[in-house]
């Protein structure tokens, strides 16, 4: 069994709590970097003695003469030989997204792609599914991109998805339509492997996980169960327990209900609630969910009736030693976002506890979480994803020290275009990030140890 501390050694290191914040207190930000400084090349502000390398570009020539697909989003860097770092990419692309897929006429497959890996390459005349993922190789050394190529092809917008301990990405579909007849059946998650070889994968849905606009995941290694979100404003929060150690094919999925109060609505969206959600733990329970494949798209709906709580858009999910940390992107009374942390009591006798950390208002920092991870400092990074742009005209990436402060780390210097698939490379020192609006991956270094004296 891979312990919780080995695994953060690869992932990301722990961090000792947040506290509720505003911009307006100066008290709850911090200032460990500076102001963010304008980029001449109009890409990414930065503070002072950071830098950063865009490592692909929409539309580039891949080494398995493929192109750089678009609308990158999650993602996970993992070590690879000779130092290497690679990273497992998701493309969230639906159907043939003209101007953005992979392929020249974003029409059809090219002929030397084998269709039979794919999960939906469009038999019998339909469009095909062109989302799916790649892997980069980047060297640290260089801080640049050794090659590039197409590892999983045939699904449908993948949004996020979460690294495993033992060398895959779990990347998770978020189809917009789960009604429509559009050909096989979308909405579920499938793994990759985070490899330096180009050569694509065979597509493999994980159906035991269930059929629902996934967002991302968490594994927790100490336990081996797996923690999912549901990227929709009545969605829930889930969780499997696999029958087999590192295997998601065959086991109980759940999905998170509040002790003494079923059907709990933790969004906030109502200031004048008789039962708001404040910071206090909430202690929680696991409803088993039937049906997990869904052919309705009711899992959510059917689990509320049980009694599951609700949630304001789950998007990012990462474990930490010291819980799991869930980005709702558009919780609260100003749907400004909500962060909650959830503490795995890791025992049948004892409840875990989910408690609300962050909930965003119009004077605050932070708007719109979408993607996290943690950061080499102990805290968490968070990539804003605008749901208003009546909020700001620029996405951040906003970093959370290990007391709770907020601080700016970057900000897209273009527009509001969300960034996404925050991740640091196994020695800490550079964090990756995609510009999705723009087909960017982005690598950032500079002084991250000022956090930590801050």
């Amino acid at each position: 069994m891979i312990t919780r501390r080995r695994f953060l050694v690869t992932t990301g290191l722990a961090f000792a709590g947040l506290q509720r914040y505003s911009h307006a207190a100066t008290s709850r930000t911090a200032d460990p970097f500076g102001p963010l400084i304008k980029d001449p090349e109009g890409i990414l502000d930065l503070p002072e003695g950071f830098s950063y390398r865009v490592l692909s570009k929409l539309g580039e020539k891949m080494d398995d003469g493929f192109k750089v697909p678009g609308k990158p989003d999650g993602m996970a860097a993992f070590a690879g030989p000779d130092g290497k770092v690679i990273l497992v990419r998701n493309h969230e692309l639906a159907l043939a997204m003209t101007g953005i897929g992979p392929f020249p006429n974003n029409r059809k497959f090219p002929e030397n792609l084998d269709l039979s890996l794919s999960h939906d390459a469009g038999e019998g005349g339909r469009e095909p599914h062109i989302g799916g993922t790649s892997n980069l190789v980047f060297d640290p050394e260089t801080g640049e991109t050794v090659r590039q190529f197409l590892s999983l092809t045939g699904t449908d917008r993948n949004c996020a998805g979460g690294p495993m301990p033992w060398g895959t990405w779990i990347t998770c579909e978020e189809p917009e339509d789960l009604l429509t007849p559009r050909g096989r059946q979308h909405g579920w998650c499938f793994e990759v492997k985070a490899t330096d070889q180009p050569g694509l994968q065979k597509a493999v849905p994980l159906k035991a996980l269930g059929r629902f606009r996934h967002e991302a995941v968490a594994l927790d290694p100490g336990t081996g169960i797996l923690y999912l979100t549901e990227d929709r404003t009545d969605g829930l929060l889930y969780r499997f327990l696999p029958k087999r150690e590192r295997d998601f094919t065959e086991g109980k999925l759940q999905a998170l209900a509040i002790v003494d109060r079923p059907k709990a609505d933790l969004r906030n969206y109502d200031p004048d609630s008789e039962w708001p959600v404040e910071r206090t733990p909430m202690k929680a329970t696991w409803i088993d969910v039937e049906e997990p494949e869904a052919p309705l798209d009711d899992l959510r709906i059917r689990g509320h009736k049980a009694g599951a709580a609700r949630f304001a858009r789950g998007e990012g999910i990462w474990f930490t030693e010291d819980g799991i940390f869930i980005c709702c992107t558009d919780g609260g009374a100003t749907r400004h976002g909500q962060v909650f942390r959830l503490d795995p009591s890791g025992s049948a006798e004892k409840p875990d506890t989910l408690e609300l950390y962050i909930e965003a208002g119009e004077d605050d920092l932070l708007t719109n979480g979408d993607n996290v991870c943690s950061g080499p400092w102990g805290g968490l990074v968070i990539c804003e994803d605008l749901v208003d742009a009546s909020f700001s005209t620029h996405t951040h990436l906003r970093g959370i020290t290990s007391d709770g402060k907020m601080f700016s780390i970057a900000r897209n210097s273009k527009d509001k275009s969300e960034f996404a698939g925050s991740c640091f490379s196994p020695d800490g020192k550079w964090l990756f990030a995609n510009l999705q609006g723009h087909g960017l991956t982005l690598a950032i270094t500079g002084p991250w140890e000022k956090v930590t004296k801050a």
